[in-house]
């Protein structure tokens, strides 16, 4: 029972979570059962997305599967990014330098900072009188 075989990764960035599964096939993007074209309409972030792809020199080798929720366009852009240099990595583990040296490996570990309690943002004070 041959199925159908995928390599999974899951890329994080800000509050955005990307699930992305690779297949061999012939170079379709789907994001949330979209085309890649239609669910990013700005340039950018098409080639964010594609840049491990492109880089690797993989791009027409795999059909990728992304799930992706939370966040705005180019958080998710970024996340699916890092699931997609993840699970390369996974196919072919002679790609991991190649994209740790072009960063794709690497997580954006930056969120927006919390509210803090008696404060009227995250650094942001109520006004202070001396009288």
């Amino acid at each position: 029972m041959a199925e159908k075989q995928y390599i999974w990764g899951t890329g994080r960035r800000k509050t955005s979570i990307a699930r992305v599964r690779l297949k061999k096939g012939d170079g379709k993007i789907m994001v949330n059962n979209l085309d890649l074209d239609a669910y990013f309409p700005i340039e950018r972030d098409r080639g964010i997305v594609m840049s491990p792809l492109k880089t690797t020199n993989r791009l027409g080798e795999f059909d990728v599967l992304i799930n992706v929720q939370g966040g705005g366009i180019t958080g998710q852009a970024g996340a699916i990014s890092l699931g997609i240099a993840r699970a390369l990595s996974k196919s072919d583990s002679s790609l991991v330098d190649n994209l740790r040296n072009e960063g794709f490996l690497t997580r954006d570990s930056r969120m927006k900072e919390r509210k803090k309690y008696g404060q009227k943002g995250a650094r942001k004070s109520f006004q202070w009188t001396k009288r």
